[in-house]
């Protein structure tokens, strides 16, 4: 896996697990996350979905459907269901912000 370097600094998370500061979000960080959540090593393919996660949001500055993410990336709509334990989990691993208590019901 080609892992990016990362940032210099520690990673913060808030009490809910999400980071502070996304932009301290690097592959070696998600994979750190993804092994202490129990999920070991994430794959080419999660890693593809994380990055094409963190490009949607930072366009929107929002929740983006889970399905149109696993559109953008080939996948089949259900994708994030099958590769990551629940969309939260996914959304955290990805290192975005807290999305706050309504959104969470959608993740």
């Amino acid at each position: 896996m080609n892992m990016s370097p990362t940032p210099p600094g520690p990673a913060i998370f808030d009490s809910d697990g999400f980071l502070l500061d996304p932009a301290m979000w690097s592959e070696n960080l998600a994979d750190r996350v993804a092994r202490s959540d129990g999920l070991g090593e994430l794959n080419e393919l999660q890693i593809g979905l994380l990055h094409a996660l963190r490009r949607e949001y930072a366009k929107h500055d929002s929740v983006t459907a889970l399905s149109h993410i696993c559109h953008l990336t080939g996948q089949s709509a259900d994708c994030m269901q099958r590769l990551f334990p629940s969309p939260r989990e996914a959304w955290r691993i990805a290192g975005l912000p807290n999305p706050g208590e309504e959104a969470k019901s959608y993740l």
